[in-house]
């Protein structure tokens, strides 16, 4: 059991940010522009992230004029929050237009985990600051205050934060423009402000924060006075430092000169170790981890795994119905029993499916299967069928009777398990009696229906139960699995058995009692019911009304 009291609940991540805007010490916060660029950001150490305008817009090749649609922008972020932990603040441009618009732009943003969203104080549609900074008109102050509000009022997550970006330094006004428009700014709600500057040196924030005196946690983006040391913005009281396009640049560099390199040359031979090579892109993608599910939860296993169907009795006790077609191709409900296997089969991704047919194999005509004979299907029994498939097990294989019916979760589960060899037994049928032709199975545990109950494992199959024997567990139903180890636990099997004399004569409940004694442990999976198997016409009935679902 889970101790919740020693789990440690990570904040949400609008709650990292806002304690990063609010933290005594500076704080460093790096640009990315898609999801690997993201993750990258994060295993570098920064705790958050910022989704520039600029990169955003250059990573679909377009200017950072509003070309990218801000729909397309918040698809792109939906990748980035996916694969990463920390927050990202999403450098919003102007709100992608008034008001509603960013009202709308907060509620989608929320859905997909971005914690906070900057504004400027700019025009739609915006043009980057860096580009006739000057010629760029500013919004109304009161218009801005409002779109501030209409932002904050639309927020569902009380640490979601709308920063606001004055232009007043990029735009050509003066210190106590920008310092009129930040007050404004912060009194309309606005959780920190971002004071931009395009000179070299940092003397406009500086005086600016001087003035500025901590009313609100201050951003900066040191894209042009980047030299200037980090300790000069912790004295001065910044409280966060945007690192706006370096991972965009850095990608641009790269490839531009890998490109030309392996263009001139005409191979990527003198290139190959000084780029990243590929398992590392599988790593940042996360293919470890879908490996890890796949082995948990059995997807690409079930894709690998292949499918034994015995089929090569004629089913006497059926009299004429089996005159001229095996068993298996009686038909239930209008579709004979095999294609139900193996449509059953295919639908949890077994589609390597092997059919060992005997009596009258020329009948059997379902699609997407591979036919083995056993020309001594009259002389021989379950293993001597086994065996002619045993080319075809692979390493995780289903083998099941060809006569039945069940419902789909049993496969499913069987598939689900991680046990070496499973065995499905119905624990609804536990009466045996001596002469009976069922196929009892004795388990270490009793199906207690719990999903917290002890796994239990199959001691013997028996259709002749010893007198005063203990109730079975229940009946074997003729479906197993064996993988990895298990699988070569049942090719060894077979071979040990097929050195006896009397290997003709064996079923498969004698190959897995063999297993069994020479210490495999085989699982059960219990099941209660929704299965049924095809053996007299009082059977045949019932499986009409079993595969109408009335059953």
């Amino acid at each position: 059991m889970i101790n919740l009291e020693s789990v440690s609940l990570k904040p949400s991540k609008s709650a990292q940010l806002r304690r990063m805007l609010d933290s005594p010490h500076l704080e460093f916060i790096m640009e990315a522009h898609n999801g690997i660029s993201a993750r990258i950001v994060e295993e570098a150490g920064f705790h958050g992230i910022w989704a520039s305008g600029l990169s955003l817009s250059a990573q679909f090749g377009v200017r950072d004029n509003n070309e990218a649609s801000w729909t397309q922008v918040v698809e792109m972020l939906e990748f980035m929050s996916d694969v990463t932990r920390i927050p990202i603040l999403l450098d919003g441009d102007t709100g992608y237009g008034n008001f509603n618009n960013l009202r709308r732009l907060v509620k989608k943003i929320e859905q997909r985990g971005i914690a906070g969203v900057c504004i400027e104080d700019k025009l739609f549609p915006k043009t980057n600051s860096f580009i006739a900074g000057e010629r760029q008109n500013l919004a109304d102050i009161e218009e801005f205050c409002g779109k501030i509000k209409a932002g904050k009022d639309s927020q569902s997550d009380r640490d979601f934060c709308v920063v606001a970006r004055v232009e007043a330094l990029i735009a050509g006004w003066d210190l106590r423009e920008a310092l009129l428009r930040a007050e404004a700014y912060r009194a309309a709600g606005a959780d920190a402000i971002l004071i931009h500057s395009k000179l070299s040196r940092p003397d406009q924030i500086l005086a600016f924060a001087a003035e500025w005196a901590g009313r609100a946690p201050l951003v900066i983006v040191p894209t042009k006075y980047y030299s200037t040391p980090a300790d000069v913005y912790r004295q001065a009281g910044i409280s966060a430092v945007i690192w706006a396009n370096h991972m965009l640049r850095a990608a641009v560099a790269a490839m531009q000169s890998a490109a030309c390199a392996i263009h001139e040359i005409e191979t990527p031979v003198y290139v190959e170790d000084r780029i990243a090579p590929v398992e590392e892109i599988f790593r940042l993608q996360g293919a470890e981890e879908l490996s890890a599910a796949e082995r948990r939860y059995a997807v690409s296993g079930r894709s690998r795994t292949r499918g034994v169907i015995l089929a090569a009795t004629r089913g006497d006790a059926l009299y004429g119905l089996t005159a001229t077609r095996p068993k298996v191709m009686l038909p239930i409900g209008g579709k004979p029993i095999l294609r139900r296997l193996v449509e059953e089969l295919k639908k949890q991704a077994v589609n390597e499916i092997t059919v060992v047919a005997g009596y009258r194999a020329e009948a059997i005509e379902t699609a997407g299967i591979s036919l083995v004979l056993n020309p001594d299907y009259q002389d021989s029994g379950e293993l001597a069928s086994l065996s002619r498939a045993e080319s075809c097990f692979g390493d995780d294989t289903v083998i099941l009777y060809g006569d039945l019916l069940f419902r789909n979760y049993i496969l499913r589960d069987l598939l689900d398990s991680d046990a070496g060899i499973v065995v499905v037994v119905d624990s609804a049928d536990t009466h045996a009696s001596a002469g009976s032709a069922s196929d009892y199975a004795y388990c270490t545990e009793p199906d207690s229906r719990s999903l917290l109950s002890e796994d239990a494992y199959l001691e013997r199959i028996t259709a002749d139960p010893p007198p005063g024997a203990r109730l079975p567990s229940g009946r074997w139903i003729g479906m197993w699995r064996a993988q990895g180890e298990g699988c070569r636990a049942l090719k060894k099997g077979l071979a040990d058995l097929r050195a006896r004399a009397d290997f003709s004569r064996l079923n498969t409940p004698d190959l897995l009692n063999h297993l069994v004694s020479s210490g495999h442990e085989v699982r059960v999976l219990y099941i209660h019911g929704h299965w049924l198997d095809v053996n007299t016409l009082d059977d045949l009935d019932r499986a009409g009304s079993f595969a109408e679902g009335r059953h």
